[in-house]
């Protein structure tokens, strides 16, 4: 299904990862000396591409890796992407489940 894209996934994967390390160091060397504060919307910009960006690049390198499977494995992955996806929407079990893996109270 998706043999034809594993170029185009690979490029973006590429380009997503150099993305997110830099946004990640800004926002780390900005928590240490901040120079972000003034600059208001660009932080908040920052911050919702640290939190989607992981899950996009996965989807991403995911969605390459699967390229070269059979139609079931595409399929679960995609049934999987989807789960994910649909359960953002739910704030409250994303909360906990960040909670789970941060060990929150």
């Amino acid at each position: 299904m998706f043999k034809k894209m594993e170029k185009v996934f690979d490029i973006i994967g590429e380009i997503l990862a150099v993305v997110l390390v830099i946004v990640f160091a800004l926002l780390i060397i900005d928590a240490k000396f901040p120079f972000l504060s003034n600059v208001e919307w660009l932080k908040n910009a920052f911050e919702v591409i640290r939190n989607y960006g992981a899950l996009l690049l996965i989807a991403v390198v995911g969605l390459e890796a699967m390229s070269k499977r059979n139609l079931l494995f595409q399929l679960i992955f995609i049934a999987l992407l989807a789960l994910i996806v649909v359960f953002l929407f739910f704030p409250e079990t994303y909360s906990n489940f960040m909670g789970m893996i941060g060990g929150g109270n």
